[in-house]
């Protein structure tokens, strides 16, 4: 995303009060449920009450969501700040007192946190901003009505064709089949009527940023002087398909007011181990004293300076011959969960004298990764600059300042060190793939989302959240429905610095999983 920080505006924040409610426990949102200017406000955790404190909690995001509340969760302190157009409010959690523009004020009950929910005490923040409440004892209902409470502000007028500021986008994959499409194979106008098709689609739905797949293994689908041709354009592999799809696909995106993201795999060589059909120029043939294989695939070695530097050099082809947004890789380090043979490299390259390896390979990648974005930034500094790694940093098992997550870990088995590059600025936003489910406990979306939020707080990189359309009807917990997405969609909006997110991949959005189209659409239209 271009550097274009969202204009906060001030909005309205309206909540409940409830005199008297009957003895609800938490239980389903069946039993009590909550209007909003006649539209029925829906929650996966119920309201319920504090019988000793007879007081009524009610989830804050749900209650946000259905008036455009401007509020704001900080994890690290178990904290929420609600701005209303008169009034500011801090709760957190634990505490008897909360804070009213600036003053301690007392509290019969404490912010909650149920199910990953921040639920609030309804009679102490309505008394401070006010709403009309009816409630029903034996339907079970309570009424709320926000009309002709506060002034009526103008609406601000989009401009057609402008790109929202908030990151939207997908990944188109050349490896898994977004495109080219299935018999398109030396077909140049079925290849472009193709893509036209796919950007016309998501752009419907709200998509408006593309990362397109130009470097799958150690390959290109534009002219390179270092690469040779994918083979997905023609079937062979080094052979000119005829035109330049780069060229073509960047200025059908731009003609949408959509961005137009490069993105490379860096340091896979060759989804096989099988060489018969590579191109004489591939790398593999060309270097093969800088290739590893490891779990049936080949890897280029990221512990020899030259291998990196040819890979950067791949990479700027594309930075100073395109007019590009950004560039972007993803986690395709050091393959995970296998042996990876470069002792002898450990030797030669160990400049550093490191003395264990894991920290000899964790420095390569820091090395190619701050190398690249100074190579990026003093050609064309315009160009965004961000990294997807996996979902999980490193587990608090291994880490106290990790996530409280059981799975993979960048830090550990990608040797990705992430925090360094957030740390020290190198890249301008992190993409982190958190391709779980709410409901996942070995690896909860919300938690995750929580910790790398609290990750960038205080630094100048963004935070995309990686999102995976592609479980959507899979037998994995919490992907049976396209709600899923929503609700991870809607979980973001309590963090301002999430600013957006990326789906992968685009065929998971375009078949339409679930009725996601739908779902999606109403989100981002909303």
């Amino acid at each position: 995303m271009r550097k274009v920080k969202e204009c906060l505006a001030l909005l309205l924040v309206v909540l409940l009060v409830l005199q008297g409610a009957p003895n609800i426990s938490a239980a389903s949102s069946s039993e009590i449920t909550i209007y909003l200017d006649g539209s029925q406000l829906m929650t996966d955790v119920a309201p319920y009450l504090k019988p000793k404190d007879n007081v009524t909690m009610v989830p804050l995001r749900v209650i946000s969501e259905g008036i455009g509340a401007a509020t704001k969760w900080n994890q690290a302190t178990k904290t929420v700040n609600i701005q209303g157009l008169y009034t500011s409010i801090s709760l957190t959690n634990g505490k008897t007192t909360g804070i009213v523009d600036g003053k301690s004020v007392n509290l019969t009950t404490s912010v909650e946190i149920i199910k990953g929910r921040v639920m609030v005490p309804l009679r102490f923040v309505s008394e401070h901003l006010g709403l009309q409440v009816t409630w029903n004892q034996s339907a079970k209902t309570i009424k709320l009505t926000t009309t002709n409470l506060w002034p009526a502000d103008p609406e601000i007028p989009s401009v057609p064709g402008e790109p929202s500021s908030e990151i939207r986008g997908a990944w188109i994959s050349t490896i898994n089949g977004d495109w080219p499409k299935s018999g398109s194979t030396k077909n140049i106008a079925k290849q472009e009527q193709d893509f036209i098709k796919e950007l016309d689609s998501l752009q419907s739905m709200g998509i408006n940023s593309v990362y397109v797949q130009l470097r799958g293994a150690s390959d290109a689908i534009y002219p390179s002087t270092l690469v040779p041709w994918n083979k997905v354009l023609t079937g062979t592999q080094g052979l000119d398909p005829g035109y330049d799809p780069v060229a073509f696909m960047v200025e059908e995106v731009h003609k949408r007011g959509m961005e137009f993201h490069a993105w490379f795999n860096p340091f896979r060589a060759n989804t096989t181990t099988n060489t018969s059909a590579l191109a004489a120029n591939h790398v593999i043939k060309q270097h093969p004293e800088w290739i590893v294989t490891a779990k049936n695939q080949m890897y280029i070695n990221p512990g020899i300076p030259e291998a990196r530097q040819h890979i950067v050099d791949a990479i700027m082809e594309v930075v100073n011959n395109y007019d590009i947004d950004g560039v972007h890789l993803d986690d395709y380090f050091y393959p995970s969960n296998t042996t990876f043979n470069d002792n002898a490299a450990y030797k030669q390259y160990n400049a550093g004298k490191i003395s264990n390896i894991g920290d000899w390979r964790r420095d390569n990648i820091n090395l190619f990764v701050q190398s690249l974005g100074q190579s990026i930034k003093q050609s064309k500094p315009s160009v965004e600059y961000g990294i997807s790694p996996f979902g999980v940093w490193r587990n608090i098992a291994k880490d106290p300042t990790g996530s409280n997550t059981k799975a993979s870990a960048a830090y550990d088995d990608m040797y990705a060190d992430v925090r360094t590059w957030i740390k020290e600025g190198w890249i301008d936003y992190v993409a982190p793939q958190i391709y779980w489910s709410m409901s996942y406990t070995a690896a909860r979306y919300d938690v995750l989302v929580d910790w790398w939020a609290n990750e960038v707080k205080g630094t100048d990189v963004d935070l995309i959240i990686g999102h995976a359309p592609y479980k959507l009807g899979t037998a994995e917990v919490g992907w049976q429905t396209s709600q899923e997405i929503i609700n991870q969609l809607k979980y973001n909006e309590q963090y301002e610095d999430i600013t957006g997110s990326i789906f992968f991949s685009s065929q998971y959005l375009t078949k339409n999983p679930l009725g996601l189209i739908q779902s999606l659409t109403s989100y981002y239209t909303k």
